[in-house]
This record gives C-alpha cells, sequence and structure tokens, in this order.
C-alpha cells in the first residue's frame, strides 16, 4: 500500500511499540496517545492546568451510566465549544435520513443497480453523498441509512461531523484520507472504516475518483458478534482493527464545519482549524478493518450455514438476536460440503438485506451483479439464485471449489428499508432484475426420486 505524507501542518504521534505505520491494534480498546511527549495527563482526567496550555475534554459515545461507557479524554489547543459560532441551515440534497418514505416511491420489490457513475463536477465527502435507503427513524436513534459515496474532490478548510450516527465506509474505487480529531485514517478498497457519532474529520482524496458504500448507523455502536459456538478464533479477531494514533493540526485559517443533526445539514464559520486533539485516551475512536484479514468459517461436511457466520460488525437492537445492522462479508473461501446445494438456498428474511458488490462475481448471482452494484431484498420478501446459479450449483461436481476473487458485503437490518427518490428514479435500476428468476422450470412431476 503507498503511504503518503500527512498534510503540511499536522503533527503525528512518534509509533510506538504495538503501534504499526501510524496505527494502534485492538478493538475497542482503551488506548492512550500523545503528539506531543507529555501532553497526556497520567494518574488523572482533568488536571488543574494541563501541560503545553491544553484543554481537557470528553467526547462521550454513550450515557455515564452505561456499564461499559464510550468515551474518550481529549487534550486539545481549543475546546470545541471554540469550533462552532452561530449555525445556518444549508441544503443537501441527496443524503436523507429516516424517516423518509416518498409517496410515489415502491420500497415493496426486488432491487438492483449498476455501478453508479463517476460525477465529472467536483464532490467532497458532503456533495458526494447519495442515498439509496432509509430504515428506522434518526430522532429516535434505531436504524439505518444506507448511501453511496461519489467523491473527486478534497474538503479544503472544511470539516463535517454527525450527530446522527456513526459511518461504516466500504470503499469500493480509489482511496480516501480521513484527518480527524484523533488521528489519520487512509483508506482503500478491501478495508473498511468506523466513523464515530460526534467525531469532527476532514476528507481528502488520495487516488480518485472515489466511490464506495457507507452504512450510517444511528443506533447503538458497532461491536464484533457474539460468537456462541464458534469459540475465540476466526471471523473478525480484534487484532486486526487499527486505531490511528494522535495527530493535530495548530493552524489558522478562514474555514468552515458542517454538522448533521436530525436529518438537517447546518454550517458554522470558524477562523482555524478544528482538528487540534494534541493527545486522547479512552475507547471511542475511529478505526480501520482490512477486510483480506476476516477468517470465514462454514461448513465442512454437509448443508450451507446461515449467513449469519460471515457477520463483520454488528450494531445491536433492544430484541436478542435481531441486529439493528448486521455489516456481513462474503469473501473468498473453500466450498466442500458433500451431497448439498452449495450457494445461498432460497429465502425469505425478517431482515432486510442490501447487498454490494466490491469486486469480482457473487456465487448466487453469476451475472449482472457487477463490481460497484448493489441490490435491496426487503423484509419478507422472497430472493436466492438465478436460473444460471441454481442450475449450475445443482449438477456441478462437488469437488472442493476455491471462490477466488470476490468480495461482496451486506447491510442487513431488523427495519425496513425505503427507497430514496434518487435510487428509485435516478440512480441505474436493472428494471429487468426480476426476470433473472422467470425462467426457474417446475421440475416436480409427482413421482419419487431426486430429479
Amino acid at each position: 500500500m503507498t503511504h503518503h505524507a500527512l498534510p503540511a501542518g499536522m503533527v503525528r504521534a512518534v509509533t510506538h511499540a504495538g503501534a504499526h505505520e501510524g496505527y494502534m491494534p485492538g478493538f475497542a480498546n482503551d488506548f492512550e496517545t500523545e503528539a506531543l511527549a507529555g501532553a497526556l495527563p497520567q494518574g488523572q482526567n482533568s488536571p488543574q492546568k494541563c501541560n503545553y496550555g491544553l484543554y481537557a475534554e470528553q467526547l462521550s459515545g454513550s450515557a455515564f451510566t452505561k456499564p461499559q461507557p464510550e468515551r474518550t479524554w481529549c487534550y486539545r489547543i481549543r475546546p470545541s465549544v471554540k469550533h462552532t459560532t452561530r449555525f445556518a441551515r444549508i441544503d443537501v440534497p441527496y443524503w436523507k435520513s429516516a424517516p423518509h418514505v416518498i409517496a410515489d416511491v415502491t420500497s415493496l420489490g426486488q432491487y438492483r443497480w449498476d455501478p453508479v457513475p463517476h460525477a465529472k463536477e467536483d464532490l467532497t465527502w458532503v456533495t458526494g453523498m447519495r442515498t439509496v435507503t432509509t430504515a428506522g427513524d434518526v430522532n429516535t436513534q434505531t436504524g439505518m441509512a444506507s448511501h453511496i459515496y461519489l467523491v473527486t474532490a478534497s474538503m479544503k478548510d472544511e470539516y463535517f461531523y454527525s450527530a446522527d450516527g456513526e459511518l461504516l465506509v466500504v470503499p469500493q474505487e480509489g482511496r480516501l484520507r480521513f484527518c480527524t480529531e484523533l488521528g489519520v485514517i487512509d483508506l482503500e478498497p478491501k478495508e473498511i472504516a468506523v466513523l464515530p457519532r460526534g467525531l469532527v474529520y476532514r476528507v481528502e482524496v488520495l487516488d480518485g475518483p472515489a466511490r464506495g458504500f457507507v452504512c450510517e448507523n444511528y443506533g447503538v455502536p458497532f461491536v464484533l458478534p457474539n460468537r456462541g459456538p464458534i469459540g475465540a478464533n476466526c471471523l473478525a479477531n480484534p487484532r486486526d482493527f487499527k486505531t490511528p494514533v494522535a495527530a493535530f493540526e495548530d493552524r489558522t485559517a478562514p474555514s468552515r464545519v458542517i454538522l448533521k443533526w436530525c436529518g438537517q445539514f447546518h454550517v458554522t464559520p470558524i477562523d482555524h482549524s478544528p482538528l487540534d486533539v494534541v493527545a486522547w485516551h479512552g475507547n471511542y475512536a475511529p478505526y480501520k478493518y482490512d477486510l483480506r484479514t476476516y477468517a470465514p468459517v462454514g461448513a465442512i461436511l454437509f448443508d450451507h450455514p446461515d449467513p449469519s457466520i460471515f457477520t463483520v460488525l454488528t450494531a445491536p437492537s433492544g430484541l436478542e438476536g435481531t441486529a439493528n445492522i448486521d455489516f456481513v462479508l462474503f469473501r473468498e473461501r473453500w466450498l466442500v460440503a458433500e451431497h448439498s446445494f452449495r450457494p445461498p438456498w432460497y429465502h425469505k428474511n425478517v431482515m432486510s438485506e442490501l447487498m454490494g458488490n466490491i469486486y469480482g462475481i457473487y456465487d448466487a448471482k453469476p451475472q449482472g451483479f457487477v463490481p460497484g452494484g448493489m441490490s435491496l431484498h426487503n423484509c419478507m420478501l422472497p430472493h436466492g439464485p438465478d436460473r444460471n446459479a441454481f442450475e449450475g450449483a445443482s449438477d456441478a461436481e462437488l469437488k472442493p471449489e476455491k471462490l477466488d476473487e470476490t468480495m461482496s458485503f451486506m447491510f442487513e437490518t431488523r427495519f425496513p428499508q425505503h427507497l430514496t427518490e434518487w435510487a428509485a428514479k435516478s440512480a441505474p435500476m436493472q428494471e429487468d432484475y426480476i426476470d433473472c428468476w422467470a425462467s426457474l422450470e417446475k421440475k416436480f412431476d409427482g413421482t419419487p426420486g431426486v430429479k
């Protein structure tokens, strides 16, 4: 992976033992990091006076009384109250929030889209966001939204944060840099990043144009799934998650901060960079994860297990076993099951499934579901392999087979996902997708035996 120099004026912590190229390993760890020696207080959180004339400030991602609260103590050049002034409403026309139900848009159906073409005009992280579906209610902090991002231009003296939820970013083309209050994340395809609610950041294009998928999680933050009988190993291992070391800017320049709050967008002018956290410690921070380190498990004798075994991250709901969101990965793996139909089976699901293709061919849809494309199978709508996939898997010689050069994912939620007007009328929807099942044949003839 190519490494780029940090933006001019940004200072990053010296990599220390346990860190790798500007990142610290582990999931939900209590990290500590400083970009200037001695900036991080020891033995207490809020000293009477901080070193270097810094301000102590806590960023809370959960209620204080949660059994294991998400919180990070920041030691910054200015407190956050200096990073906002008076707010003014602005229009961000293609970024929508739940509830968002359009009267003349039908969300009931099985849908699939071709890749959204790259834009010719300059689009930043904010102006290039295109909402595909919304689910739940941003005001009650339940549910999610799914988006496509099209980014051709870096944010210049402009910063963004969302009070509505955390963002799970899945790149498909191009490379982005997220300069955040708590450090710098460089992100490329086959990786993901999670940006917590309330975190301020600027997005820069390293290699563009950039396109990818975003899951906006209104609910509780993502956690690792309960492994149950799988046990302690495989799936996404905690050590493969990377949190950035401290980095800060001490820069004076006319700037603006864009805030998303309850689905509305506001802008506030300031005269400096808000990325001024010199040191921090805590467990509420951005992180990245390399999808190539995901260790799938599966059937080694017969039958096709449920896709829940491919869960990378989950955002729990109040109903045990029915997630607010599951992020599920279908990557390269071996198929070895005997006398079994190996692709995903036909089913109806209480969960609503939005899928995206990062690269390669998805085994249940060998035609039409292309890299950069996506599909939606809503709550209790039947779906499964098309005819070619069914016939091929039914007649295949069941020798060990490597599914290679493939990576798709799913944003799955217990809430119905409603299409936006853009997704229904402007995005490149495949109008004939529903016909992929039309040629499935009746094979029943009333006589015993396998046909």
